[in-house]
């Protein structure tokens, strides 16, 4: 090994992992964003049910969100077809990174 070039494999590790933490957290990111759409739609067709029957929408939606996502939760009823609302947590830190929605309809059961 030549003398000059002793430290180049420390060099590009530390040259790389920004980049590979920017990733990961861009993946995080992604799955958070997956997990708040789900749950979104859950909760939409939970806040349906209820309102065909009669209920509180906004009840049955947040009975079915994780405890994380009801803060920014928001519940729509317009005549049978609900909307959800809700925001998506941010990996960096405190603050959302948008809103994922999700709507479901059911024919009234009164």
């Amino acid at each position: 090994m030549r003398s000059g070039q002793s430290g180049q494999a420390a060099v590009e590790l530390v040259a790389v992992l920004p980049v590979v933490a920017a990733l990961l957290a861009g993946l995080w990111q992604a799955a958070l964003l997956g997990h708040a759409s789900w749950s979104a739609a859950a909760a939409a067709r939970a806040a349906a049910r209820a309102s065909a029957v009669g209920s509180d929408p906004g009840a049955a939606a947040r009975a079915h969100l994780p405890a994380r996502l009801e803060r920014g939760l928001r519940v729509r009823d317009s005549g049978g077809a609900v909307t959800v609302t809700v925001r998506v947590p941010s990996v960096i830190g405190p603050g959302r990174m948008g809103r994922a929605s999700a709507r479901a309809a059911f024919a009234p059961q009164r």
